[in-house]
This record gives C-alpha cells, structure tokens and sequence, in this order.
C-alpha cells in the first residue's frame, strides 16, 4: 500500500516526507482554506517537495469550467493529478482529462456503484470517504472491500483505490488487508501509526540498560583508533 498525505500544510509534508514513508500527497479545497495561502503557490511548493503525485482539486461544477481549471492545475507540475467530484459532469471532465494524458482522481465516492463509473470514466484513482461514510452509521471499510472485489474482477479496470476520510491506524491496517491500492492519510494519524506502548517502553529500558555502562558509541578506544 501507497501512503499519500492529506493535508495542504507544507511544513507538515515537508517533515514527514522526510522520513521516506510519503508516496504522493492529497489537497482539497477546504485543506487549502486552512492553510490560508495562495492555492497555486501552496501547490507548486508541494510538487516539488515530494515527486509522487499531488492532487488538486478543482472547484467548478460544470464540465467545461472543470476542464479550464484542470488544465491551469496541469500546468503547475508535471506530478500534479486533478481530483473531480463523482457527478456527471465530473465524469465528463474525467474522460475529456484522461484521454488528454492527464491523471484524474475521482472523490467523493461514496458507494461500489459510483467506483464503477469512475473506472469506466478512466480515472486514475477513485477516493471513497470511509470516515464519513461511518459517520453516518454506515460501514466505510465495507465499501473499500467491495471496490477491491470489483475492480480485481475486470483486468482493463486500470483505476486505484484510493481510500480518503481516514480518521485512525485501524482504518490503515484494515484497507491494507483487503488490497487497496493508496490511502491518503493526516498527518496527525501516521503520527500515530508509530506509537505502542512497548515501544515506548522497550525503548525506555534499553537506554536505562545503556546508561549504566558509562560508554559511548562515538568514544573509540585508543585500539580501535588505531585501527
């Protein structure tokens, strides 16, 4: 599984992509709200802090006005991917950008039935929105078992999925069981990914372990310098 950071916060990027466990990044237009800064800036600073894609997400509803603002986002870097929302015009959008040579995640996909359509429209990555959909009392982690099925049943369906709305580890481990291609996670959750408590506790006395033998890797001894 592929790890994309959902956030428009560069600094936070910048920070995790140091750590070699960030493949791409996602932005929506609420993302790039909080960050309060310029959206093509934000983005061109993004694509060139990690080389996977970046996706952008366009704001007009109407295919046409999509299409303007996707080729403007395009422009910006050649790892940037358009996100459409899963309408009709979307799709349409969709279709027209694919067959342009520029990458199309589909969002806000929220039934097996809707990740049908984003295959057949040619997108790159349809995003389904589990937390929502378990917001609503409905079972988010179904529906990503449900597009794997789906999508693994039909060979020319090239489309990853690419699962969004993720509020915890488990949404993570459990979309990773069941074969999903990306998940696009906040930074606040892979943060969390790396705690356990014996880790923390393993960790703790073995430096404990350390300390008592008064020694430091980086002091050589006279031997070894010699050496």
């Amino acid at each position: 599984m592929r790890f994309f950071i959902d956030t428009a916060d560069v600094e936070a990027i910048r920070d995790l992509a140091a750590t070699g466990l960030v493949d791409g990044v996602t932005t929506n237009p609420s993302l790039v709200a909080k960050s309060g800064r310029d959206f093509i800036e934000v983005l061109g600073e993004i694509c060139a802090l990690v080389p996977g894609p970046v996706s952008a997400e366009v704001t007009a509803i109407e295919t046409q006005a999509m299409l303007a603002e996707a080729r403007r986002l395009a422009r910006v870097a050649e790892n940037v991917v358009v996100k459409v929302p899963l309408t009709p015009d979307g799709l349409k959008a969709c279709r027209t950008l694919t067959d342009e040579g520029t990458q199309v995640n589909v969002t806000l996909c929220f039934s097996a039935a809707q990740a049908i359509l984003a295959a057949k429209a040619g997108a790159r990555y349809v995003s389904p929105f589990i937390g929502r959909l378990d917001d609503i009392g409905a079972d988010g982690l179904a529906l990503i078992g449900e597009i794997v099925q789906i999508y693994d049943a039909y060979p020319a369906f090239t489309t990853e999925v690419l699962v969004a709305s993720v509020r915890n580890s488990a949404h993570v481990v459990e979309a990773a069981k069941m074969g999903a291609h990306v998940a696009t996670i906040p930074p606040a959750v892979l943060h969390a990914m790396f705690k356990h408590p014996l880790t923390d506790k393993g960790l703790d006395a073995f430096l404990a372990d350390w300390a008592k033998t008064g020694q430091s890797i980086l002091t050589q001894r006279a031997d070894d310098a010699a050496e």
